[in-house]
């Protein structure tokens, strides 16, 4: 297989001896899923635990694991920062029980890694949010209130004494701890999967392309070497999928995440932190997040840099980060007892950022054969296995809280039209770049910066573009 930009995909791909098979002649299964990250292989497991008759198949343009759920951070986070956007879309208790289940399946996760012997570097020790200056200080304070409110919160203060030695930065003015959090290495994580689908008895097809869609009922799905004829079909194919179908394109926008990883620098790690296996995130709009690795490694990734026109994400993958100068001031500011020289590696990916920053799923133009989900918005490597448990819901026509709740009911609203929304999102974007920056330096922003960056994101002050 060709090299990857991704670290994580080069890796994975090195410790294993999974040989690919493609699709060579037509077959007829009971259930179709497009796409091998995340979503469509949590898919075809919970749907083989569920009814294990049924026969599977996981067609994958590429290799599974190649898109966002190779290329991304690895960060366990969960759904509790975004708190006041779930109650305001979905009331209480809706939002209560997301948070819930957001921060059980990081347990979950866990939990199948180990019956299932998938070693995916996976911790569970918890996350960090911190702030980095006085305009950052208490972002976090009102949705810990209200979490608190609800008895479901599970934050607390960091000791101002312990702060640096714990996110191993001493630019973090403060930070609030949570245990209900994690990190993965992402593409060991989605090899893994794939090949726990395998043995469950789900069929993956690699280098397997959708060609085209026949909307009949069964679905026929044409590839450049065989028909796929399916009773039921699942487009998990993220960002992707809104090549296929113009009517969801403007319901979400990519958005880069640009990452890079340090050669092992485990001593200095020892010394000044992080603590091992968690993660860190500021209170930034477009944020940096941190972790180590297990071979002592130091990731840093930056959101929001690059907004593709027209939702083009060819080129975001497979590339080094266009934005390493940033990155590296970024690192050098972070972490001064490391140098920009320990870095070995650079890459960046693409987020679906959706309007609510959560999400969705339904039923293609509503036919109830049909299905997909997307719109993780950054924050989607644990919460892609409650889309898949929306997805497997619906699939086989379960009523539940999965199949009722406020996310599978499609987008809840749409970006403007290209040209519109690229250039308003360069001119979102450069606005909170001259705003944190200002933040940053102790300065007061211009009143059109700030007003100008309550567009980057909805309601509700922790949640990010990551």
């Amino acid at each position: 297989m060709s090299e990857k930009y991704s670290y994580w995909l080069n890796n994975a791909l090195v410790s294993e001896s999974e040989a690919t098979e493609v699709l060579t002649q037509d077959v007829t299964v009971d259930v179709a899923i497009v796409g091998g990250g995340f979503t469509g292989l949590w898919s075809a497991i919970l749907l083989k635990q569920k009814q294990p008759e049924l026969s599977i198949a996981v067609l994958e343009q590429s290799i599974c694991g190649s898109g966002a759920s190779g290329y991304n951070g690895g960060c366990l986070l969960t759904w509790a920062t975004k708190y006041p956007t779930l109650k305001k879309l979905f009331g209480d208790e809706e939002a209560r029980w997301l948070v819930e289940e957001s921060e059980a399946v990081i347990a979950e996760i866990d939990e199948f890694c180990q019956a299932f012997d998938i070693e995916a570097e996976l911790y569970t020790k918890g996350t960090y949010y911190t702030a980095t200056n006085q305009a950052q200080m208490g972002t976090m304070d009102p949705v810990v209130a209200a979490l608190k409110t609800e008895k479901i919160n599970s934050w607390s203060n960091v000791d101002a004494e312990t702060l640096h030695s714990k996110t191993g930065s001493a630019v973090h003015k403060e930070a609030h701890y949570s245990h209900a959090a994690g990190s993965v290495q992402p593409a060991k994580l989605a090899r893994g999967l794939m090949r726990v689908a395998k043995q469950l008895g789900v069929k993956i097809y690699e280098k397997t392309a959708m060609e085209t869609l026949q909307e009949t009922q069964p679905a026929l799905i044409g590839t450049n070497r065989g028909l796929v004829t399916a009773t039921k079909v699942i487009f998990a194919t993220n960002a992707w999928l809104i090549n296929q179908f113009p009517e969801l394109k403007r319901s979400i926008v990519v958005v880069s995440s640009d990452m890079v990883l340090t050669k092992p620098v485990a001593e200095k790690l020892a010394i000044h932190g992080p603590d091992q296996g968690v993660t860190v995130v500021d209170s930034r709009i477009f944020v940096h997040y941190y972790r180590d690795t297990k071979d002592g490694r130091l990731m840093l990734g930056k959101g929001g840099n690059r907004f593709s026109f027209g939702n083009k994400i060819d080129g975001m993958f497979d590339a080094k980060t266009r934005y390493l100068s940033q990155l590296e001031n970024s690192f050098s500011w972070l972490f001064p007892f490391l140098n920009k020289n320990d870095i070995e590696h650079s890459w960046t990916g693409g987020s679906d950022r959706s309007v609510t920053g959560l999400p969705f799923f339904d039923r293609l133009r509503g036919h109830p054969h049909i299905f997909y989900g997307l719109g993780y918005s950054g924050n989607g490597v644990a919460q892609t296995r409650i889309g898949a448990k929306i997805l497997a819901s619906m699939v086989l026509g379960e009523d539940n809280r999965y199949t009722q709740c406020g996310l599978a009911k499609g987008p809840r609203g749409y970006f403007p039209p290209e040209p519109f929304r690229w250039c308003g999102a360069m001119v979102v974007r450069d606005a909170v770049r001259r705003k944190e920056v200002a933040d940053q330096h102790g300065l007061k922003p211009f009143i059109v910066d700030r007003w100008l960056s309550k567009l980057a994101g909805p309601a509700g002050k922790a949640d990010k573009v990551s």
